[in-house]
């Protein structure tokens, strides 16, 4: 008979096999459906302004795009509450399917409306990306979340980058298909989105968060293995009945109740909230200020071509966004989650700075612009890790909901303001904006790391 104590390590052990088997899946699934959101960032404001003949109705597609996630963040949260990780993922993954095949539809049936359902649709596929890094934690040692958590935003990666940069392939298969060329790249986006979700459904099992559902339960309560789990599947239902009923519920008011009573888990929301906010405003604006700037240069570039080089500095963007994140999440853990929002505030000034001053030049613009992707991975690492641990286990998931639900909302937010702004203000106003938006958050950033610094001194 074995000990107690090695019984408890080989609960750990089994713990951490399950562990990078749910990080390995999530960073492959990211890998694949981040193809979606880097079409639809680079062409969806194009193809608004095309189709609907109005520039100040750039932002519309990612407004759409942002408001979506914002929907559908709470109750992707309730259904992986009810019935764990890996159906909530699958099931918004295809819904971004569906958005996809319908941004191949808008340019050939020439309707803006199917650019907004289409944009709306790959919002929940953004959802799905967002709160994937969530469940990157659900098993994580306490040491390791910063890293776990950075390991799956990092491994969109591949997928976004690519995105972006398949415009001109995309445009060319489109072509050959006898397609609009800007039907081409949501090709990609299709099956990237599909091998994204087939994914998840091999690899995501036992569920992380319904094994750590049941090893909080009790130490009898842990699955053998999961090959166990999988013969067993009772055993992931039966912690459901013992949810509360705010998470049974979803409910946006209880989870901002719960942020409420942490004035380090309202940091950690502030933060992600403001960095996307910013990011979002800027970002969904530079393919139509590039294309009037490459208009302007009176070069007479080809079609393909402008969307060739709009793609290729979306993706330096979003490789700012993720390909920095292992590093941002060590430091995360190593400096602190405290220190990591200030820095990424900093960082997110001079990404405007930088854009802003620079606006007449494009390489000024793409440098600015990949910048703000690393300021926007420093403060949603930092402050998405802040937020998870500052809750108690039971709030959660839920808070993690509303997280994703109010940087959904503050996206859609910038999104259908920069278009009024770079319309009446130019891309230098619209990054004016942004700037005081980050100062706002550094300086709130500053004023609740007095308060907890004093706070641990008077304890």
């Amino acid at each position: 008979m074995s000990s107690p104590v090695n019984a408890a390590l080989d609960v750990q052990a089994r713990l951490g096999r399950i562990q990078r088997r749910t990080v390995l899946t999530l960073a492959l699934a990211q890998l694949f459906s981040g193809v979606g959101n880097g079409a639809a960032l680079a062409i969806g404001s194009l193809l608004a302004v095309e189709l609907s003949g109005n520039e100040e109705l750039a932002g519309t597609s990612t407004m759409a795009l942002s408001l979506a996630g914002a929907l559908v963040a709470l109750p992707l949260a309730g259904l992986a509450a009810r019935r764990g990780r890996r159906q909530a993922l699958i099931s918004g993954l295809l819904l971004a399917l569906l958005g996809a095949a319908l941004m191949v539809l808008a340019p050939i049936l020439r309707s803006y409306l199917l650019v907004l359902a289409g944009s709306a649709l790959l919002g929940v596929g953004a959802a799905v990306n967002l709160q994937a890094r969530f469940a990157a934690v659900d098993l994580a040692r306490p040491e390791r979340r910063g890293r776990d958590l950075s390991f799956v935003v990092w491994s969109i990666t591949i997928g976004a980058v690519a995105g972006p940069n398949l415009i001109k392939p995309g445009a060319e298969l489109a072509l050959a298909l006898s397609l609009p060329e800007t039907s081409g790249p949501f090709l990609f986006s299709m099956a990237g989105l599909a091998i994204g979700a087939v994914l998840l459904f091999v690899g995501l099992r036992p569920d992380p968060l319904l094994v750590a559902r049941s090893v909080a339960a009790g130490p009898g309560t842990a699955p053998a293995s999961p090959a166990a789990h999988r013969a067993a599947p009772a055993t992931e239902a039966a912690p459901n009945s013992a949810l509360p009923q705010r998470l049974r519920g979803g409910s946006l008011g209880a989870g901002l109740a719960a942020v409420r009573r942490s004035p380090m888990a309202q940091l950690g929301l502030v933060t992600v909230v403001g960095a996307h906010l910013v990011m979002v405003a800027v970002m969904s604006m530079t393919p139509v200020h590039l294309q009037a700037l490459d208009h302007a240069s009176g070069l007479h570039h080809s079609e393909a071509d402008t969307l060739a080089f709009i793609g290729f500095t979306i993706s330096l963007h979003i490789a700012g966004m993720y390909a920095l994140s292992p590093v941002i999440g060590l430091l995360t853990d190593r400096l602190g989650r405290l220190r990591m929002i200030m820095a990424a505030q900093l960082v997110l000034l001079a990404a405007v700075g930088l854009a802003g001053i620079g606006h007449g030049d494009q390489l000024w613009v793409g440098v600015g612009l990949a910048v703000l992707g690393v300021g926007w991975s420093a403060a949603t690492i930092a402050g998405s890790t802040l937020l998870t641990e500052s809750v108690s286990d039971e709030d959660r998931v839920l808070v993690q909901g509303v997280s994703d639900t109010c940087m959904g909302a503050a996206g859609a937010l910038g999104a259908a303001l920069s278009g009024v702004a770079l319309a009446f203000f130019g891309f230098a106003g619209l990054n004016l904006a942004a700037a005081l938006a980050a100062g706002v958050v550094l300086a709130f950033a500053v004023v609740e790391t007095a308060r907890n610094r004093a706070s641990q001194r008077q304890t």
